[in-house]
């Protein structure tokens, strides 16, 4: 029996690593990959990392390399770190082949006793890079398959009640920054579908399904951000006013929602109401807004409330996009309230 095993960062995982792990699979009965922790080279969490991988090669053995060495290196000291790791720590056994297009692989095959298999060292098949993608993975999405490329994606949701905005500003803020955005699929679904301006609770749930199957592609076609107009939250509200019941799956979808989004922001109900047929005044408007506050309050889920103008609220967005960054503690670097709300420029609800 064949044991082919590769390693890295995978920090992003693009073309040129795929095209290793492809051709070790094409050639051997059994394929590990080894991937390691690297928080001094990307802040992309080592899980998420290790779920591209998974994802895209439900056949292969992938190791969380939490503890490995980080050190990388052509010194005695480093490559001995290496191999008492993947040896002693990992205690890999039965690798007849080490398949990289780096210079490790000599003496990582050599302490295995295993094949060097060398794929496109002088990067002639896939010329790209780490590095490269690192520095720009949005100009570099070529290299990156759809489902490792989405993960760059900061997906910002707008909610708040009927006419506070949201679709004005996702649709301006994906000008400003050249991307897409996610339009309400609720309101279509509501024009085309509803019976005396209601909808069942299965209808309900189609909607939300609906709204999430749109914004996963979106996500792969978006440019750094994805400016999304309401959620399975909202939609989950809208249930309970209609039906004062919400389906077990809705109940579901919005409770991944509440974990879905990068940024959160509550679109205020201070601009003035746009009576449309669909609507049902703005005293409802008034009294939904409140219950969307408070279910945001109870799921413990972080946002920033938005008011004023169009203007004044889009100059707002921008401000905090300036200073966030995907996968990082960014609400903890300013866990001061007060901070945020300053920087914001916006008042609390």
């Amino acid at each position: 029996m064949t044991r082919g095993l590769t390693l890295g960062k995978y920090a992003p995982l693009h073309r040129g690593h795929q095209f290793v792990i492809d051709t070790a699979l094409a050639e051997m009965d059994e394929v590990i990959v080894v991937i390691y922790d690297c928080p001094d080279t990307s802040n992309i969490p080592l899980t998420v990392r290790a779920n591209w991988l998974r994802a895209l090669y439900p056949s292969i053995t992938v190791i969380e390399a939490w503890d490995g060495p980080t050190e990388v290196g052509d010194t005695p000291e480093i490559k001995r770190a290496h191999e008492v790791y993947l040896l002693d720590r990992l205690k890999l056994r039965g690798i007849t082949h080490f398949y990289s297009s780096e210079f490790y692989g000599e003496h990582v095959s050599a302490a295995f006793g295993a094949i060097n298999r060398q794929i496109d060292p002088e990067r002639r098949v896939v010329p790209i890079s780490g590095t490269q993608i690192r520095e720009n993975p949005f100009a570099c999405r070529a290299y990156l398959d759809p489902i490792v490329y989405r993960d760059f994606i900061a997906n910002v949701v707008f909610l708040g009640a009927p006419s506070t905005g949201k679709t004005t500003i996702t649709e301006r803020l994906a000008q400003e920054f050249d991307t897409v955005w996610m339009p309400e699929y609720g309101r279509e679904y509501w024009e085309a579908h509803q019976v005396e301006r209601r909808l069942s609770l299965a209808q309900l749930v189609e909607i939300a399904e609906g709204h999430l199957e749109r914004e996963e592609a979106l996500l792969r076609q978006a440019n750094r951000y994805l400016f999304t107009d309401t959620n399975a939250v909202t939609t989950y509200m809208f249930s309970l006013s209609y039906h004062q019941a919400v389906a077990p799956r809705l109940a579901e979808l919005a409770m991944q929602a509440a974990a879905r989004y990068d940024l959160v922001f509550l679109c205020g109900d201070d601009i003035p109401y746009d009576d449309t047929w669909d609507r049902s005044g703005d005293v409802n408007r008034r009294v939904f807004q409140k219950q969307i506050v408070a279910d945001l309050l109870m799921r413990n889920l972080p946002f920033l409330p938005l008011t004023g103008d169009v203007e004044t609220r889009v100059q707002t967005v921008k401000r905090v996009l300036k200073t966030f960054r995907k996968y990082t503690n960014w609400w903890g670097e300013r866990a001061n309230t007060a901070h945020v709300l300053e920087t914001c420029a916006v008042r609390p609800c």
